[in-house]
């Protein structure tokens, strides 16, 4: 979807499409939590409350004369944060695979 954006950054009338955020919410309700503790009065102490400080913008579509709607900032900014969640992921696969060979004796 991103390289389509991208590809159809000059296309009249076109508006991005997006994947949606997965509802996590509902996925988590029956795991178990975990909460802070302080060990020393030294340590900044943790909010209880599962909402973070920080907000994100995430404003709507910015639609030029044309009718277009992709931001080509945003774009190559999804699309770099999708390259480095595959990298991640990748390493840790691969890691996990390593640790698996160490542990039958194949390395």
């Amino acid at each position: 979807m991103l390289a389509e954006n991208v590809a159809n950054a000059d296309t009249p009338n076109f508006r991005p499409r997006d994947l949606s955020q997965p509802d996590l919410a509902r996925a988590n309700q029956n795991a178990a939590t975990v909460s802070l503790s302080r060990t020393n009065v030294g340590h900044v102490a943790g909010s209880s409350s599962g909402a973070s400080q920080f907000q994100s913008h995430r404003g709507g579509y910015e639609i030029r004369p044309a009718g277009n709607a992709v931001s080509l900032e945003e774009e190559m900014m999804k699309v770099a944060a999708n390259q480095m969640d595959y990298q991640a992921a990748a390493s840790l696969y691969g890691r996990g695979l390593n640790l698996l060979k160490t542990a039958l004796g194949k390395r």
